[in-house]
């Protein structure tokens, strides 16, 4: 019975071990997609910015008679 045991362990040692080196794996591309999502992220403020350089981001409104006057649209 204790040999039974003995071995039992043994492959539930391998289990283990498979299971933690997939547990590595999935932090490891976890932290490239971070990375790569980070990059993104300031690919795409740094395109805000050029887009509109006051900084005035979110504050624009739709239709607005005298920007688009000024614009010589109407």
């Amino acid at each position: 019975m204790q040999r039974l045991i003995a071995i039992y362990q043994f492959f539930w040692m391998l289990e283990s071990h498979r299971h933690q080196r997939m547990a590595w794996e999935d932090a490891r591309l976890a932290r490239l997609a971070r990375v790569r999502a980070e990059h993104q992220a300031a690919v795409q403020l740094q395109a805000m910015l050029d887009a509109n350089p006051s900084g005035s981001l979110g504050h624009a409104k739709l239709n607005d008679i005298d920007k688009l006057k000024e614009a010589g649209l109407i």
